[in-house]
């Protein structure tokens, strides 16, 4: 049979095979087959213990528990309002290019968007936006903002500005309104002001109308309306100066505040400011009071009380030994505000929140 001779070469050939036998046939191996070494025998891998798979068993569930937790938490803060405290959002409207919330842009025709707790508006260089609560007041965010919803509880509305500028207009009673900055807080006690923050950390709050309090680590400065106040990261708030101060009393109290000199040195700056002081600057000389060494504080107690009669009751003795409520008594003369309101909120918004660090 022809498959016959396909296979083994008996029976009829088929003329085909035949045919590509030959035309094959100048590619036939003719030489002696290769010698092989012997071939070693192979042993079987050892397979790793029970010990070790159950380990990486253990360390694969940790891993894919993990990725469940930062899912389920990834979505948890992204929901509008998320966080611990459930208060209301904040309305956001656009006021220049796309300003956004998380990743969502807020376009010219996304209308109002919310603010929830947790939440962070982002505005570029470009774009500006409004944040309003109808019961505390309207915050308008500068390009190049970062402003975070920290806490929106009765009684209680707390922002964090990581970085740019904010002008707030509040209308909240005084103490329940309270931003957050890398350096200081500062708490609202009736006003409206514009608080920058730059990518350092460092500060700066200007007043316009009402008085604010900027305080960290128990370093506390009350900036009333007029007035600037610098504050720099780990160091805190500086000593307030009126807007009309002279360049050189404005050049000398920001070295004092935020350099490292020699008591020589220290000495002389004091010199400058109480030189340079004129009337309206006995807001500086007030704050000056509890900054200066011991040696320098007559000298300031002394300028003060020429720029500025001590009320009845308060005495020099008393001032030098840093005597809360006279100085207290002396603040309010100057007619900035009732420092009570200041003493009665403070505590509870001495410090920035843990989550807006």
């Amino acid at each position: 049979m022809k498959d016959d001779y396909l296979w083994d070469g008996s029976g009829e050939p088929d003329p085909e095979v035949q045919k590509l036998e030959k035309t094959l046939g100048r590619y036939r191996h003719n030489q002696p087959a290769p010698a092989f070494d012997e071939v070693t025998e192979i042993r079987p891998v050892k397979q790793p213990t029970r010990f070790f798979s159950l380990r990486f068993s253990f360390q694969f569930a940790a891993v894919a528990a993990t990725l469940v937790v930062a899912a389920a938490l990834f979505y948890f803060l992204r929901r509008p309002g998320a966080g611990l405290d459930s208060g209301p959002a904040w309305e956001v409207a656009r006021l220049e290019g796309a300003p956004k919330i998380g990743w969502k842009a807020i376009g010219a025709n996304s209308g109002v968007a919310k603010l929830g707790v947790g939440q962070t508006l982002v505005t570029d260089a470009s774009s500006r936006a409004s944040v309003t609560l109808e019961e505390t007041g309207r915050v308008e965010v500068d390009g190049g903002s970062r402003l975070r919803l920290v806490t929106s509880g009765p009684g209680r509305k707390r922002l964090a500005l990581e970085r740019g500028t904010i002008h707030a207009r509040i209308w909240a009673p005084p103490g329940e309104f309270v931003v957050d900055t890398p350096s200081a807080v500062a708490v609202d006690l009736g006003c409206v002001y514009t608080l920058h923050v730059d990518d350092s950390g460092a500060g700066l709050l200007r007043t316009t109308m009402g008085w604010v309090g900027f305080k960290l680590n128990g370093r506390e400065s009350f900036i009333p309306a007029g007035a600037i106040c610098q504050t720099r990261p780990k160091i805190g708030p500086g000593t307030p100066y009126m807007e009309d101060a002279s360049q050189s009393f404005r050049d000398a109290l920001s070295r004092f505040d935020f350099e490292s000199h020699t008591p020589a040195e220290r000495n002389a700056l004091v010199g400058i400011l109480l030189v340079g002081a004129r009337k309206e600057d006995a807001l500086t000389l007030w704050h000056l009071l509890s900054r200066v060494s011991e040696a320098d504080r007559p000298k300031v107690y002394d300028r003060l009380a020429a720029l500025a009669t001590p009320p009845a009751g308060v005495t020099r003795e008393g001032i030098l030994r840093l005597d809360r409520p006279m100085l207290d008594v002396w603040w309010g003369s100057f007619g900035f505000g009732d420092i009570y309101l200041w003493r009665s909120y403070e505590r509870d918004w001495a410090q920035p929140s843990r989550d807006a660090k």
